[in-house]
């Protein structure tokens, strides 16, 4: 075991783990931005002793298998701030008891077939990335053990159709490596989450995970062609078409079904031309209702910016894309033939006319685009400083989106104040749509070091039961894991539910493949 434990809890690489001096100095910083103190550094513990494996993995699987304890502290935990939270001070309470690394379809099928016969549960696992306990082995009593399926080794680009331009992608693929491989081809699958470094094609399948564009096709569900899992009942492929009206889709149930299914080997995706031609621009709103005012009329006029992110005053200062007080709309046009100056020009007007001013220079967009990029970093920095950091999103239709915000934002408001005694709950508008947007919440508050866990659950339980009773949706693009499952249990209807369990009977009977997300083990 090495002497680090950042593998287990950090984003970055091994150069990238932030250091005591580098946190001092940063401390004055944060402070001032922030308006509340923060605490001494923290230095990552080492990782605790972990329970020893319960099982071993038979004769045919042991070459892909691991007990080492880095490998299984490093896949009992996601990237929540729970999770980096518990990793740095060495805390793994679900590790796996094996880590299996499937280097083709058919060791993931001795693998599930071994799983479903010895009653052992499977958690699927991509880049790790889950900030909903998508990946955390928490799967309660009943099995004998636990594996974490990784499936970093079925990765690259099999194949590409230049013709109609899609390629055929393994699902331990991350996303450099993707675009990589279609560079080459000139094309690009223009689908960068914000763990794009790190997260893979499957994971994003398995999520409905969404990317950093504003409009148009927002989440990967779009993207789709066509899907291929491997089930305990044998493989389930969806035909490869432009689309279909043949019934219920295939490629929908498989999409967001966050492992429970099946374990997604593939898919075929949809590809395009990178682009030749960006403009972008800025433009300053007295307040952020007239922001959603501005994006809902440009949306509903057929304008659809690649980024169109707006971001509230508070938000807008501490990540330094605008210190005037105002709210901060981010615009980022792109074409593949041609000049994009006209469009962006129409909705710098149409932003005008709603009470906007746009703000000159490109600095304010490229401090809100290098403060995106680094979020993961600097909640690391904040974490180890004492302070709650994370996130949370939803989606609501327009005639309900300022009424939401303001009231998960008082709410949340309200819970800092009872838990944290202060803090600040900051929002933007990731993704729009002609019909409504998608809220994106950050809340940063002092810490009770020890009391961090409890004190972030009852500003998340807040926050998400705000967003149901003001009609939102608990999750728009980080999934339900098992963060979320009592939100999401009162949001989906019962009759889907009865269905989504019929199908999960139906597709892994034993009920292994990863307990206790969206369903009941």
């Amino acid at each position: 075991m090495t002497g680090s434990t950042y593998e287990v809890w950090g984003w970055g690489g091994a150069d990238e783990e932030p250091r005591e001096q580098d946190l001092l100095g940063a401390a004055p910083v944060f402070q001032g931005l922030l308006g509340f103190p923060v605490q001494a550094p923290e230095r990552p513990a080492p990782l605790a002793a972990l329970p020893p494996p319960r099982l071993a993995a038979p004769g045919p699987l042991a070459p892909i298998a691991s007990d080492l304890p880095l490998d299984r502290a490093r896949h009992g935990l996601g990237r929540s701030y729970r999770d980096v939270l518990r990793g740095l001070r060495g805390q793994v309470p679900n590790p796996p008891d094996l880590v299996l690394r499937p280097r083709d379809e058919a060791e993931l099928t001795a693998v599930l077939d071994w799983c479903e016969d010895a009653r052992v549960a499977a958690v699927p696992f991509g880049g790790g990335t889950s900030v909903v306990a998508g990946v955390e082995p928490a799967v309660g009593g009943g099995f004998p053990g636990v594996v974490s399926v990784d499936l970093g080794a079925l990765r690259g680009v099999a194949e590409v159709d230049p013709v109609a331009r899609a390629a055929r992608v393994r699902a331990g693929t991350p996303g450099p490596a993707l675009e990589e491989a279609l560079a080459p081809h000139r094309l690009t699958l223009r689908f960068y989450p914000q763990s794009f470094e790190r997260s893979t094609v499957g994971g994003w399948l398995a999520t409905r995970a969404a990317g950093h564009f504003s409009t148009g096709a927002t989440h990967v569900d779009d993207l789709v062609e066509s899907i291929r899992l491997v089930t305990p009942v044998g493989v389930w492929e969806s035909r490869r078409l432009p689309s279909s009206g043949a019934g219920p889709s295939p490629d929908r149930l498989a999409l967001g079904s966050e492992g429970v299914l099946g374990v997604v080997t593939e898919a075929w995706l949809r590809l395009q031309p990178r682009p030749s031609a960006r403009a972008s621009a800025t433009v300053a709103f007295p307040s952020f209702p007239a922001g959603t005012a501005a994006v809902r009329a440009l949306l509903q006029a057929g304008l659809a910016p690649a980024t169109c992110r707006l971001i509230d005053a508070a938000e807008a200062a501490l990540t330094g894309t605008l210190a005037t007080g105002e709210a901060a709309l981010v615009l980022g046009f792109e074409s593949l033939h041609g000049p994009v100056d006209a469009e962006l020009a129409a909705t710098v007007e149409l932003c005008a006319a709603e009470g906007g001013r746009r703000v000159d220079g490109g600095a304010a967009g490229a401090a809100w685009r290098s403060s995106f990029l680094r979020a993961p970093y600097l909640r690391e920095q904040l974490v180890l400083l004492g302070v709650i950091a994370e996130t949370f999103e939803t989606a609501a239709t327009w005639d309900r989106l300022d009424e939401l915000v303001a009231g998960v934002g008082a709410a949340v408001g309200a819970a800092l104040g009872e838990v944290c005694g202060t803090g600040t709950v900051t929002c933007r508008l990731t993704h729009a749509y002609p019909d409504g947007a998608a809220p994106y919440f950050t809340v940063l508050a002092p810490a009770r070091r020890g009391g961090e866990l409890a004190q972030w659950a009852e500003v998340k339980a807040a926050a998400s039961d705000a967003v149901l009773a003001l009609g939102g949706t608990v999750t728009h693009h980080h999934a339900v894991g098992r963060d979320h499952r009592r939100w999401y249990d009162a949001q989906r209807p019962d009759p889907f539910a009865l269905a989504l369990r019929a199908a999960k009977a139906a597709l892994d009977p034993a009920g292994v493949l990863n307990p206790g997300v969206l369903l009941d083990p």
